[in-house]
């Protein structure tokens, strides 16, 4: 059955923690449908190593939202732009084969693939008009713009900069009009080059790509940053440099049990708690009702059906930490069980991560 453009809408702003702008968005949507024209959204992705639950159990439900709406989803393999960002030293050989590890382990994420394609960028570049329309955004961008925009690759202004990390907005600009994508929907982290994108897309004689942000799991750890606003939620977001502050998608049981009984949790804090966020953005998407065993005596079992009703609880105290984390780690490893599987019995796949585990212990 398909959905009406309100209730299309209405998954897409499940998806979009901010979406640049609502308006254009359902004017697009519309006109498309109206003229039998498919609507592509994009995201890309450097494959720089181990793959964490942002990148794929919550990927995975975002995805899915948004082809029920019938929009198709384009996938971006950035391994010319982890090239150029330096990772793995810049061997495109290796980042190719890292980028197989990331197809592999989305096929296995419950994601919806009927509707996703995976390009790699290593495919787009072949083309000289790709390299064309890069050489027109760099035509209409100052430095000082394009610097602006090195937070999508997680760096900052002020970091020594190589000429290739330069480049590198200008080529995820490119990749937007040239796959092409009329929706940009990346993490909030990815904004600046959306606008850049959208600022030039007259310029270029190209229509201007509506963005959806969606949220950014927090990291474990407790927060360490004066910055505010978007910079702040960038900031807090889980990293791959600090395994402590992410759960991956192949962690053991044990490694989720450990990372998650250390993990920042205060008692009644529901704003910038981390455990708190799996439960909304993550299980609550994949469970209909979330249990938490207790002893009688701590209050006894206790079930929940939205997690407007958990947060609640915790935020009076009625549930605390210990109990909430301990339904966490059970959930995870609930989600992330098949997907282990998959690993180990899949020869395949077990190559690929103990490629990826080799070369990322390396580098």
């Amino acid at each position: 059955m398909s959905l009406t453009l309100d209730e299309k809408i209405a998954l897409l702003k499940e998806v979009g923690e901010e979406i640049i702008t609502l308006d254009e968005l359902r004017e697009m949507i519309q006109w498309k449908t109206e003229h039998n024209e498919k609507v592509y959204a994009y995201d890309g992705f450097e494959p720089s190593g181990n793959i964490h639950i942002a990148q794929g159990l919550l990927r995975a439900i975002n995805v899915n939202k948004i082809t029920r709406t019938g929009i198709r989803f384009k996938f971006l393999i950035a391994d010319w732009h982890a090239a150029a960002n330096k990772k793995f030293g810049g061997n495109l050989e290796i980042i190719k084969r890292v980028g197989d590890f990331f197809i592999e382990l989305w096929k296995v994420s419950g994601m919806d693939l009927t509707k996703v394609e995976f390009i790699y960028a290593s495919d787009l570049v072949k083309n000289p008009e790709y390299w064309e329309l890069v050489l027109k955004i760099g035509i209409e961008t100052t430095l000082k713009r394009v610097k602006r925009c090195t937070q999508i690759m997680g760096r900052s202004e002020s970091d020594k900069l190589y000429a290739s990390q330069i480049l590198y907005p200008l080529m995820q600009t490119a990749d937007i009009f040239y796959l092409p994508a009329d929706i940009c929907q990346l993490g909030m982290d990815q904004r600046k080059v959306n606008m850049l994108a959208r600022e030039v897309a007259k310029k270029l004689n190209k229509p201007k790509p509506a963005a959806i942000h969606h949220h950014m799991l927090m990291g474990l750890k407790p927060p360490a940053t004066d910055l505010s606003g978007i910079d702040r939620t960038i900031d807090l977001k889980m990293s791959k440099s600090d395994p402590d502050s992410s759960i991956f998608m192949l962690d053991t049981p044990t490694d989720v049990k450990r990372k998650i009984n250390k993990a920042y949790c205060p008692p009644k804090q529901t704003e910038e708690n981390p455990i708190l966020e799996y439960c909304k953005y993550i299980i609550f998407e994949l469970i209909d009702v979330f249990k938490i065993e207790r002893p009688e005596k701590y209050g006894g079992n206790i079930k929940y059906n939205s997690y407007e009703e958990l947060e609640r609880d915790y935020s009076e105290g009625m549930l605390n930490p210990p109990d909430l984390k301990h339904a966490v780690v059970k959930y995870i490893n609930q989600f992330l069980a098949p997907v282990i599987d998959h690993f180990k019995s899949n020869e395949n796949a077990k190559k690929l991560y103990q490629f990826v585990q080799k070369v990322y212990t390396k580098y």
